[in-house]
């Protein structure tokens, strides 16, 4: 029997959070895409703390022209400014499910750009 994308999804999630874990020196960035939106949380998985969010639905980019792949490298960069501002360099990358293409691979390359290193 086929799955559903949301079954899928919930089941490549999971088997990606069996491995992958935010620490006090090295925090998750999560990533969730909607159909219009994208949103992304760096956080600290042991203490249980989401330490920076960004979004296309902030202020900063309501003005902002362009597709939704060029708006989410523009939140990466953002998260990457905000994680610099509270001193957080590396980081490990959570896809959150999605396939490493489109606005999840735009998002990742904007906060490379902004000096996070995964």
């Amino acid at each position: 029997m086929a799955l559903t994308k949301s079954e899928r999804r919930d089941r490549i999630k999971k088997r990606i959070r069996k491995v992958i874990s935010g620490t006090p020196t090295a925090p998750r960035l999560s990533v969730f895409r909607s159909n219009m939106e994208i949103y992304a949380q760096i956080i600290d998985d042991a203490s249980g703390k989401t330490l920076a969010t960004a979004s296309s639905k902030d202020k900063d980019f309501a003005s902002a022209k362009g597709n939704k792949s060029e708006l989410s490298k523009l939140v990466g960069k953002a998260i990457a400014d905000k994680a610099k501002a509270k001193g957080i360099e590396k980081i490990v990358f959570d896809r959150g499910g999605y396939l490493y293409h489109g606005r999840v691979k735009a998002l990742a390359e904007g906060a490379r750009e902004g000096g996070l290193k995964f």
